[in-house]
């Protein structure tokens, strides 16, 4: 019987529950008594919020990881993001990753009238003083190492904060940073 989670992850955190170098990183198992075996589908870099999703079951993790399955992001970036950005986006953009150039695939994206309530976030990103910031919503079904970040970067306006609110049909919904919530399934 297979077990499956969802989880906020908090900024700071690695999808991981085992780190090799010698430096100290906040893991997964700090949040969670998860039993042996489970694996986090797909990743949020140390930077990113959100959610989550974890399983024992190494084919759902297959099936979340491929194209079939959007992801959503909300992305403060800094910057008033115009509309000619967000075409760009929506097309696909150049990136670089593993060495080498990618256009990423096309994509939804949409400026965000209002900011997302997600609250503080565990390291305070920059105040007004700064300048103006913005936040879109970007749904992919790829995910490059660090993709969405390098998107938003390729058309001038860097990310300054990135919460994943969706995968498939499930939804970040309630959960504040750190939760955890055991599930029966994983309706993707």
């Amino acid at each position: 019987m297979h077990r499956h989670f969802l989880i906020h992850k908090p900024y700071g955190y690695l999808s991981q529950f085992v780190y090799e170098l010698k430096r100290k990183k906040k893991l997964l198992g700090e949040l969670y008594d998860f039993p042996e075996g489970t694996m986090a589908i797909g990743r949020l870099d140390e930077d990113s919020e959100g959610l989550l999703l974890l399983t024992t079951d190494g084919i759902m993790s297959e099936i979340v990881r491929s194209k079939k399955v959007e992801k959503e992001y909300y992305v403060q970036v800094d910057g008033i993001i115009n509309l000619e950005a967000i075409d760009r986006l929506k097309k696909g953009v150049e990136i670089g990753f593993n060495g080498k150039k990618y256009i990423t695939r096309k994509c939804q994206a949409k400026i965000l009238e209002n900011e997302p309530a997600f609250g503080e976030r565990g390291k305070k990103i920059r105040d007004e003083r700064h300048g103006p910031t913005s936040w879109l919503s970007i749904t992919i079904n790829e995910g490059k190492f660090r993709q969405v970040r390098k998107m938003t970067s390729a058309v001038g306006f860097p990310t300054l904060r990135l919460v994943r609110i969706r995968v498939g049909n499930i939804f970040l919904i309630d959960l504040k940073a750190g939760e955890v919530l055991e599930v029966d399934s994983l309706n993707v």
